[in-house]
């Protein structure tokens, strides 16, 4: 794939492969993510969309293969300096402070950038310029009236509203969202599947997700890996007539 010096992908990775023991989970696979689009990876159990997430988050090495973030070669990159470039990770399982009031959850992801994380010598009120912004996401995700709430109590779909807020709170340009609307009520997977179509106009992201409706609704384009390889790409009206894609699916279980 000749894509590497293309400005419109924020993120190309070229002959990605990696191996287990001698098993290729991902083998030989060509992506190319266009700036500011909704790019979907899909298919079924073990096709490799979980370790595509770690390679491209350095959280996994690859066996081979280069990953290009705005052109520039990450693949030696270890996981911090990749999420310091701008490339932020939602994990499936939500990732909040239980015990944290949920705007509390939100400041602490606002203080990495501002570079107060650390100090902790200062009063609590040398935060409180963050409030506004806190506010802000926390109104744009539906939870400004919870802001004061402990983390713990809320259902399960507004917890993952929560983490969708502090991890826009940490400025991504590129959000890789996994399974975002795993275990989600169809109202909480109408909400969430609103908020990415709403951010996507700013930044660029890179989703795994079995909700096919969902997908049908969001995606730009969409990737279908198989057995560690690319199977089809292309629109939703494209791969879900593909006689291929849907045999791999009648073929394989969900993840």
């Amino acid at each position: 794939m000749n894509t590497a010096h293309t400005h419109d992908n924020i993120i190309v990775a070229n002959a990605l492969t990696k191996r287990f023991h001698g098993f290729a989970a991902v083998s030989d696979v060509d992506l190319a993510v266009r700036r500011h689009s909704i790019h979907a990876l899909i298919g079924p159990n073990g096709a490799g969309k979980t370790t595509m997430f770690n390679l491209i988050t350095k959280f996994l090495p690859p066996t081979e293969g280069t990953i290009l973030f705005n052109g520039k070669d990450i693949t030696a990159d270890d996981p911090a300096r990749v999420a310091r470039r701008g490339i932020v990770r939602s994990f499936q399982i939500s990732a909040i402070y239980p015990r944290m009031s949920v705007a509390d959850n939100v400041r602490m992801a606002l203080q990495r950038p501002v570079g107060s994380s650390f100090h902790f010598w200062k009063s609590v009120k040398s935060l409180n310029v963050l409030d506004d912004r806190i506010d802000e996401l926390l109104d744009a995700v539906g939870l400004l009236a919870s802001r004061d709430q402990a983390a713990a109590g809320l259902p399960y779909g507004r917890k993952r509203a929560l983490e969708f807020a502090t991890t826009l709170a940490l400025e991504p340009e590129l959000m890789l969202l996994d399974e975002p609307t795993s275990g989600l009520g169809h109202e909480d997977v109408d909400r969430i599947a609103d908020l990415i179509k709403q951010v996507s106009a700013q930044r660029t992201i890179l989703m795994v997700e079995h909700n096919l409706s969902v997908v049908a609704k969001l995606a730009d384009t969409i990737t279908v890996l198989a057995r560690g390889k690319v199977l089809a790409e292309g629109p939703y009206s494209e791969i879900s007539e593909n006689p291929e894609v849907v045999e791999a699916y009648i073929g394989g279980s969900d993840d």
